[in-house]
């Protein structure tokens, strides 16, 4: 994929430069601007007929990712598209292929080459009914080349090594190395009561986990004492 991040660092816009019938998929609804480029809405699912419809309600009720991926193709030359994140923050680039292949939270995919996928993998019952990421399914990539994810704030990569698991809020998880292992637990006290912090996720093995410098239900809920308020009338 070739792109370039444009815009500054806090509202960045992606534009991907597409040779012609070279294919890429975006998110939904992400397309500000195109030149040569056709766009069309697949099911997300790399099944076809009545597998890829299931295939793509499944995805949409278990991970809360749209059942609709657009496919933006180059028809001419000097064909790109401009793309943008749903929220403001940074965009970054991962490299997949092989054994490195990641799992992201919702809402973190903005684009990636057509040969790269996503795909349902399974949690167990403890992460799902305690996890933001996704239900009982997380969503992991297959395939070789680049996709782009977005962050709320600034996006940073932590280490994690067998002799150094990480702790962090599950709300700041953007992606991690599907090689890692781990754990929702709570933070501390009854549900994180007495200290303001809720759900984590205890990270084990040798990897990288990508995080957003900030947490946009903390946002809303700042404010949302300034909103109007329905009382009914």
């Amino acid at each position: 994929m070739k792109y370039t991040i444009k815009g500054d660092s806090d509202c960045p816009l992606l534009e991907v430069s597409l040779a012609p019938t070279e294919t890429i998929k975006m998110e939904r609804g992400s397309m500000v601007y195109l030149s040569n480029v056709s766009l069309e809405g697949k099911m997300n699912s790399q099944k076809k007929g009545l597998g890829g419809l299931l295939g793509a309600i499944g995805r949409s009720v278990t991970s809360g990712e749209s059942m609709f991926i657009t496919q933006a193709s180059g028809v001419g030359p000097n064909a790109f598209v401009g793309i943008a994140p749903s929220i403001p923050g940074k965009l970054t680039c991962l490299h997949v292929g092989g054994n490195t292949q990641y799992c992201l939270n919702t809402g973190a995919f903005v684009a990636c080459d057509d040969s790269v996928n996503y795909q349902m993998q399974a949690q167990d019952l403890g992460k799902a009914f305690f996890g933001g990421t996704g239900g009982l399914f997380v969503m992991k990539t297959v395939g070789s080349g680049d996709i782009i994810v977005s962050s709320f704030g600034d996006i940073l990569a932590v280490e994690v090594s067998h002799d150094r698991p990480i702790t962090i809020d599950n709300e700041h998880v953007v992606a991690w190395d599907a090689s890692l292992d781990y754990q929702i637990q709570i933070a501390s006290g009854t549900f994180g009561f007495t200290t303001g912090e809720g759900l984590v996720n205890v990270f084990h093995g040798n990897g990288t986990v990508y995080i957003q410098t900030r947490n946009i239900h903390n946002l809303a809920d700042a404010l949302r004492p300034y909103l109007p308020q329905n009382n009914g009338n």
